[in-house]
Order: structure tokens, then sequence, then C-alpha cells
């Protein structure tokens, strides 16, 4: 539903609405579609719906994020794991007398619905990590390829993850009896409280480690090393974004590893500086090929190309070769090379120059004449 929606339609209230109307909204809406409340077919994915739209718009980063990005572009930068993560549902149903919480979330959208809801081990994501990336301007024009080592946590190969030593089994704790949670449910008159936590004996994993794994030390996660490649498509901006999934951390619950992102910085360039898709470069020039026009060689990303100088070009002007820039991100087409004009002085005239330049300042009715230190006076 929400996949589909605007979330602020999903909710009913406008995009200026503050948390509290946001939180309302929410409320009302669980309340109407709670799957314990409502047994019509579409019941849960209304909730799932309205579920996931309070949890984005009532934390201020992602409501910042999904108001800039539009629905599209936020969700192709958040996992569902990642948009429900931090999000408070317990005070709401808590307040409301009614036993559900995040982990229940988690369970209708990654675990197949409410069959055992808030009795089965949570299994969570293991850690995102980053990564920064240098690179040249001439390798994001043509894209590149980059092995990087990328210290992180991975499973461990001697007890596969379960953090129990070779040749030994996980123990059943026998407290939660293998869920990792514990139920307490307390009754105020005719309002039913229930809350779910981790079990403190297992602390929450359901089972406990009689002889722990040496390689690991009983955590079924090992820290490593490890060599990755990173394809970094052409036409990459400086502060652009990686996601890599899966190359994040291992999970110590037996969930998905995490995503790695690697951030792409662009080196400075000795010629050219860059905005968006177009690049600029400072051509230094004659005052008399501005003036008479010339042809000059201009270096590119590709070569030097051939520019033509119009007579009258003036200081500063910038003249256009298109598509000589930068590819564009994402898209067709190229951008454009910016030749900004400097016009270079001499900062010293022979006698013959200092001659000719009196004659076309005589010629231009411009009046000039020397001082005894050689400068000239207009």
């Amino acid at each position: 539903m929400a996949s589909k929606r605007d979330y602020y339609e999903v909710l009913g209230v406008p995009k200026a609405a503050n948390k509290d109307e946001i939180k309302d909204a929410y409320r009302k809406l669980a309340m109407q579609y709670h799957p314990d409340r409502n047994k019509s077919p579409d019941a849960e994915e209304r909730f799932k719906g309205i579920s996931e739209a309070y949890a984005v718009l009532s934390d201020d980063d992602k409501r910042q994020q999904y108001d800039t990005l539009g629905r599209v572009d936020f969700g192709q930068q958040y996992t569902q794991e990642d948009i429900f993560r931090g999000a408070d549902f317990e005070s709401i149903f808590r307040d409301l007398g009614v036993g559900f919480g995040v982990g229940d979330i988690f369970d209708m959208f990654f675990g197949g619905g409410f069959g055992g809801r808030g009795y089965e081990r949570r299994v969570m994501r293991g850690n995102d990590l980053g990564y920064e990336l240098e690179i040249t301007l001439e390798e994001a024009f043509r894209g590149t390829e980059k092995e990087i080592d990328v210290p992180r946590t991975e499973r461990c190969d001697v007890c596969k993850g379960t953090g129990a030593a070779p040749g030994t089994s996980l123990k059943t704790c026998t407290r939660c009896g293998g869920t990792g949670q514990i139920q307490q449910v307390r009754s105020s008159g005719f309002a039913r409280f229930v809350s779910v936590g981790p079990c403190p004996t297992c602390r929450g994993a359901g089972t406990i480690i009689e002889s722990p794994c040496r390689e690991c030390r009983g955590s079924g996660i090992v820290r490593r090393r490890r060599r990755i490649t990173v394809k970094v498509p052409l036409g990459m901006d400086d502060g652009s974004q990686l996601r890599l999934r899966g190359e994040g951390g291992a999970s110590k619950s037996g969930g998905p590893p995490g995503d790695l992102y690697v951030q792409i910085h662009i080196a400075p360039h000795e010629h050219f500086q860059r905005e968006g898709a177009d690049l600029y470069y400072n051509l230094s020039v004659g005052y008399s090929q501005v003036a008479l026009g010339t042809e000059v060689a201009v270096p590119t990303l590709e070569g030097d190309v051939t520019l033509t100088i119009q007579p009258g070009t003036q200081p500063g002007q910038i003249l256009r070769l298109r598509g000589k820039g930068m590819p564009k991100h994402n898209s067709y087409g190229r951008g454009n090379l910016m030749v900004r004009v400097n016009v270079v002085v001499p900062t010293r005239l022979s006698s013959k120059q200092r001659e000719l330049l009196e004659e076309l300042a005589k010629e231009s009715g411009q009046s000039v004449k020397s001082d005894k230190r050689g400068f000239f006076k207009f």
C-alpha cells in the first residue's frame, strides 16, 4: 500500500503536519486496521502501509530525506529494515492496551505475518559500514573499478556462526523457552497492558552457549579485512554514494549482513574545475590574439581540440564547447566544457613593442606619453 502512495496521503495528514498530528493520525488508523481487531482480508496489508508511513514521518531525519528525495528515490536509499529501525510503536500500543511493537512489525514484513508474534527471536541485519574512496576526474569521466580493503565482521568459519565450539550444541534457554523474550501482562480496570522484552538470561538469543567457540569467543562473528571490488559508474560527482548490498558487517543473530556505503571523492584536477556535468577551464591568451582573433588548442579529457577565438573577444568571456564535459550520471548526454578567456598582459615590453603600442593608441584616438620611469599615461 505505502509503496505505491505518498506517505502523507496514507496517513491522511497534510505535509505541514507536526509530529503530534502524525502520531494521532497513525493511532486512529492503527486501531482501525490492527489485525487483532479487524478481520477483513485487507486489514493486515493496510496496517503495514500505515505503519511504514508512520515510521518515516515520525522520524525527523527520514522525513527530511523523504521530502527531499520523493517516494521513489527514498525507497532506493532505505530498505524496509532501515525504515522501521528506531521507530516507536511500543508506546502507542501500550497506551491503547495492545501488546504490539516494532518487533511485531518486523515479523509482519520479514517473518510471514502475525504467526508467533512477540514470541520468536528477532533476527536483525548486520551493521552498515562506510568507506571513503578518492578517484581522479579522468576515472570519474570513464568509470572505473577499484579494489578496497574493508575491515568488517564476518561469520565465524569454525563454528559456522553459532558461537558454540565444534562438536557441541546450543542449549535452549529454560527461562524463556527459547523465544528470547519475556512477556509480562498487567491488568488495570478494563485495560490490559502487555509488555515484551528480551530475556535477561539469554539476552534475547533464546539459546545458551555452554562451550563457546575459541575462535570467536562465542559471538559467532570474527573481525577481518576483506578485499572488495567497487565498480564506479561514469559521471559520478564528488560526494556521491554507492551502496554495496550485503558487504557490511555480519549479523550476530543469524540475519543478513549489513550494507557498505562508499562515499566518492573526486581529487582536484590541474586543469579543470567541475560544476555538475560541466567542466571549466582557464585559457590564457595575449591581447593581440583576442583583438585579432585566432585558433588555439584547448585540452579536454579526451585530448586537445581546436577553439576559435573571435576578434574582439573580451577578457573573462566564457566560450562553450558543447558535449566536451562530463557524462551525466544516470542520464543521457554530456555536459559542456566552459572556457574562460584570460588576457595576459606582458610585464616587460621591447622598444619595438612599445613603439607599436604607441602607434596603436594614436590610431585609436588615445593620447599616451611616457614618464621618466617608462610608464605610459593615457
